[in-house]
């Protein structure tokens, strides 16, 4: 299938089905020399398992990750990294009804139209499952990231209506509520909204927000491969993003230009910095050494078990409710994927970078 690999010299390519026998990832072009062990990788991997909260799914995955090539003694070789995690809970009888009709808000009717077959056990290639591949290889590109003093946060910025105030602000509260909400008051109201979406059969979305600190100048190429575009590219192709937006975002078109523009000034050690940073951190679609903030909307999880019109492959109108285990919502689950897709288009990014000043390509040849 085309469309399965992201990245230039960081490329990855995930495979597998949410009901085949498991899901996995190839990693080409990752540095040799990078301590990895499977440890590292799981520890993403267990922030998006199902089964956690009341708000995710109740399958049950264990989603241990194994490591078949790429590594050796605990080091990166240097050589293409294949990630796997094995299928254990599947229940292809569930999705057996919907073989016959096309669910509202998935995949089923734009993938008959493409391949004229679809994978109708769990969505196949369209099924959140797919993104198991893309943490897996997120870990491993945050890992090296963190040897460059960069870090990459995501959390949960709204549901529905509630928001997280700035005020509020503490990282430290997304491991203490169900929704990955930096803070615990806006969580309570979260979770409260969500018992009601639950008690009312249906689902409902929220936005997703994303810090990179540490970013140097300079990050990105010019024209189709800008920083934005690719962070774009990336974040808009997990299943369920509807919106993505940098800094202001869309606020930008209300703003006047004195407004938005981002003064600069010398700071105390002679860099230059901005005073504020409507730009989110992207001017010319390169870096600009400021905090990297970009924001991605998810719909609500399109699963619901409210009765809905659609109509079967005959053409036939017909009503359906969506019977299996699902996500009432999808974004706490959602941002940790947002966090590994970040950190993937970024490294992949920066390594392209190193190439841009003759007088850098001398240094490292000690010319």
């Amino acid at each position: 299938m085309a469309g399965s690999t992201l990245g230039t010299l960081l490329s990855v390519t995930t495979w597998g089905e949410s009901h085949g026998r498991g899901i996995g990832v190839v990693i080409d072009g990752c540095p040799a020399g990078l301590s990895l062990a499977e440890q590292d990788i799981q520890i993403y991997l267990n922030r998006r398992k199902p089964g956690q909260s009341r708000f995710t799914t109740p399958r049950k995955e264990d989603d241990t990750v194994e490591i078949l090539s790429g590594v050796f003694e605990g080091m990166t070789t240097g050589t293409p990294i294949s990630l796997m995690v094995r299928n254990t809970s599947q229940r292809s009888r569930d999705y057996r009804e919907i073989a016959s009709y096309y669910r509202p808000g998935h995949a089923d009717y734009t993938y008959d139209r493409k391949y004229g077959f679809r994978d109708y056990t769990g969505g196949g290639r369209s099924s959140g499952r797919e993104t198991i591949g893309r943490v897996a290889a997120g870990a491993v590109a945050a890992k090296l990231l963190q040897e460059l003093g960069i870090t990459v946060n995501a959390y949960t910025r709204s549901i529905g209506p509630v928001t997280i105030h700035p005020d509020r602000f503490d990282l430290s509260q997304m491991e203490k509520n169900a929704v990955n909400m930096p803070d615990a008051e806006a969580a309570a109201l979260a979770e409260a909204y969500l018992d009601q979406c639950r008690e009312r059969q249906d689902s409902c979305g929220g936005v997703v927000e994303c810090v990179i600190s540490g970013l140097p100048a300079g990050v990105g190429e010019p024209c189709f491969d800008k920083l934005s575009a690719c962070l774009a590219k990336g974040i808009c192709s997990i299943g369920a993003v509807k919106g993505f937006e940098i800094g202001d975002g869309f606020r930008s078109a209300e703003a006047f230009g004195s407004d938005n523009n981002d003064a600069f000034y010398r700071k105390e050690d002679g860099s230059i910095g901005k005073r504020t940073n409507h730009s989110g951190g992207v001017l010319g679609g390169i870096s600009d050494g400021s905090d990297l903030i970009f924001r991605a909307a998810f719909k609500p999880t399109p699963s619901i078990l409210t009765e809905q019109q659609t109509v079967n492959r005959e053409g036939e109108e017909i009503t359906v409710s969506i019977k299996g285990r699902h996500d009432p919502i999808i974004v706490p689950r959602a941002v940790v994927v947002v966090e590994c897709m970040a950190a993937l288009t970024v490294l992949d990014l920066l390594m392209v970078s190193m190439t841009s000043r003759l007088d850098r390509i001398k240094d490292f040849f000690g010319v």
